[in-house]
Parts: C-alpha cells; sequence; structure tokens
C-alpha cells in the first residue's frame, strides 16, 4: 500500500483520526494556558484551581490515546505507519504528563515567589503547544505541505532551544542571588520540569519530522 496515500487518508479532516490529533492538541494548548495562568498569581486557592483542570485534561488525553490505539488497530495500514503514528500520538500525551507534574509541584512546594524566569518558560511552553497545533493539519497533504511542516517543526526546536537558555540563566541566577537553600531548591526543581516539558514539545515535532521524511521518501 502507498504509504503517501494511507498517511493523507488517515490525516483527512472528515477522518476519525484526524480529529483524535487535533483533540490532543488543543489538550496540549488548554493545559500549557492553564500553566502560564497558574504562574502568573501566588494565590494557592488559583495554582490549585488551574492544576485541577491540568489534571483533568491529562485523564482526558489518557482516554483519548486508548481511543486512538482501538481505532488504529482497525485500519488496514503497514507497520511502519503504524508504529509512526503511535509515537507522535504517545509523545503529546507525554507532553500532558510532563505538564500535569510541573503544575503538581507547584502546589508540593508551595514557592514564596514566582520569579519572572518562570513565567516565562511557562509561555515558551504554551508557544511550543500552539506551533504544534498549527502543525497537524498539515500532514492532511504531506507533499504539498512538507517545506511548511519542516519550518513548524524547526520553530519547535527554536523554541525549544530558547528555553534551554532562559533555564541555564535562571539557574545561574538562583545560586547567585537565592540565599534561602530551601526555596533555591524549590526553584531549581521547579525549572527542570518546565524545561522537561520543553523538551517534551519538541519530541513531538521530532517524531513528526521523522515520520514525514519516511513518508515522502517511500
Amino acid at each position: 500500500m502507498n504509504i503517501s496515500r494511507t498517511l493523507r487518508n488517515l490525516f483527512h479532516p472528515k477522518r476519525d483520526l484526524a480529529p483524535i490529533f487535533s483533540q490532543q492538541a488543543a489538550f496540549l494548548c488548554q493545559t500549557s494556558e492553564a500553566l502560564v495562568t497558574m504562574l502568573s498569581s501566588t494565590d494557592p486557592a488559583e495554582w490549585k484551581r488551574c492544576e485541577k483542570e491540568i489534571k483533568t485534561c491529562e485523564v482526558q488525553g489518557d482516554a483519548l490515546l486508548t481511543e486512538f490505539r482501538e481505532l488504529l488497530s482497525e485500519r488496514l495500514i503497514g507497520s511502519l505507519s503504524r508504529t509512526d503514528l503511535t509515537t507522535v500520538a504517545m509523545s503529546m500525551d507525554d507532553c500532558l504528563d510532563v505538564i500535569k507534574d510541573a503544575s503538581k509541584a507547584v502546589l508540593i512546594y508551595h514557592p514564596k515567589k514566582i520569579d519572572v524566569q518562570l513565567q516565562d518558560l511557562a509561555q515558551i511552553i504554551q508557544a511550543e503547544a500552539k506551533a504544534i497545533r498549527e502543525l497537524l493539519p498539515l500532514l492532511w497533504d504531506i507533499r504539498h505541505n512538507a517545506a511548511a511542516i519542516s519550518l513548524q517543526c524547526d520553530r519547535v526546536a527554536e523554541l525549544e532551544h530558547a528555553a534551554d537558555d532562559a533555564y541555564e540563566e535562571y539557574i545561574g541566577y538562583i545560586f547567585t542571588e537565592e540565599e534561602d537553600v530551601r526555596e533555591m531548591t524549590k526553584y531549581k526543581n521547579l525549572a527542570e520540569l518546565f524545561e522537561k516539558a520543553t523538551d517534551s514539545e519538541k519530541h513531538v515535532a521530532d517524531c513528526i519530522r521523522i515520520m514525514v521524511l519516511r513518508f515522502l521518501h517511500e
């Protein structure tokens, strides 16, 4: 079976697999937006509300991944296509898990303040999520959208590199400026989780890039 034709059929907006990918991206955007909102406040009640919203999306995302696997198992497609599609779906689900962990950590650590650097990292997470949401519809016609897909993947990679720089600068900042070792540890751990979230979103773009390259060379 022609793999390019298979992928085009699977991602046609009227097919039932395409909406699942779109919904995963929607959950990713919703959770990242809630994380940004969470870090714009120092009110524990607001933290709890945002964490609950993120957790709800993560649970729904797990159910969506199960539905995706069931639908994919019914499709007569090659093993390579099945593996690549599953990898992309699972990588987006992993992003939801990491964002959930980050929001939970804010509740657990209860930091005295939310530094602007942490807010910046959360905004990068949100920007990557939006880029992924814009990327997915391009898969409906890979051959005509190959250049646009590559540019969008590059956009996610650029944001992840910016997050790496921001993370390193922030770690240097807190080790220099923060005198309370306990609070410093909280900020460091939170920054690590946020940076991990940007890595996980870049992994989504990397998986898509690899999948597309394989299909184009089939």
